[in-house]
């Protein structure tokens, strides 16, 4: 397995699964194209990779930084192989208490930022029948409570790539959802409170989470095996299962999890 000569976009690059993604696809033969709003971050990122690579400061919530990004691309390497939507933000608060600004931000970067670069990469991705990747959620089968808007934005990414895909039945474009679970990153820690400041403190305990660069190489792997759905941890598919067969059993379960939490909203 590998992507020699493929070029690959990365957004949210300068850390967590993004950074991740980023050594692993260098590592399999591509080129690859970090993009974030962090340019000190990214060019860190950068001079850790082996093949040419190009650092692109991008805020995916701004339409015209997502089509300056497949631009820049374009003008580099000519190609788009590989569109990884992994640039994200979560939230943590009640929804009778969140700014209704919180809500908007968190829909803007991860549900409009992935469509924004979907529908500026999809012309070229179409040309070399490459892939999307989606970086959803458990939280986008399951509904998170005091993560409304992050669970709404999760429910909205993969409604709209499971659209995609079966728009392009027939034109080769592959459509992958990737559901992490619980992994092992700063997104809590940034996580907006209520009043869309950052809660500056993660309430899980992140050296029992998944890795990132683990779940780097089973994206890697999903997108060579151009599979639909990628969901892991034993946690994340009990999860996908239970709420199949059995979801009130399993509303009552999530909440008695998240009220378990360290400064639980409940």
């Amino acid at each position: 397995m590998n992507f020699n000569g493929k070029i690959v976009i990365i957004t949210g690059a300068s850390s967590g699964i993004g950074e991740a993604c980023a050594y692993e696809f260098d590592r399999q033969g591509a080129s690859v194209v970090l993009a974030a709003r962090n340019t000190d971050k990214l060019a860190a990122v950068a001079a850790r990779l082996t093949n040419p690579s190009l650092v692109v400061k991008a805020d995916v919530a701004v339409e015209e930084d997502c089509n300056r990004l497949v631009g820049e691309t374009i003008a580099r390497f000519g190609k788009i192989n590989v569109l990884v939507n992994n640039a994200g933000i979560t939230m943590r608060a009640l929804f009778n208490e969140a700014s209704l600004d919180v809500i908007r931000q968190v829909m803007d970067i991860n549900f409009w930022g992935m469509v924004y670069c979907t529908k500026y990469a999809l012309p070229y991705l179409l040309q070399t029948k490459g892939s999307v990747i989606g970086m959803s959620s458990i939280a986008g089968f399951k509904g998170l409570p005091g993560r409304t808007a992050y669970s709404a934005s999760k429910f909205a990414m993969n409604g709209f790539l499971e659209s995609l895909r079966i728009e392009n039945f027939k034109t080769g474009l592959h459509v992958l959802i990737a559901c992490p679970g619980y992994t092992a990153s700063n997104i809590r820690n940034v996580a907006l409170g209520k009043d869309g400041r950052p809660q500056g403190d993660t309430p899980l305990d992140e050296s029992k989470l998944m890795q990132p660069d683990e779940v780097a190489r089973y994206i890697a792997n999903a997108t060579a095996k151009r599979k639909k759905y990628l969901i892991l941890t034993r946690q994340g598919k009990l999860t996908v299962w239970l709420n199949r067969f059995f979801p009130s059993l399993l509303d009552k379960a999530v909440y008695n999890t998240v009220a378990k939490e360290e400064n639980s909203p409940f």
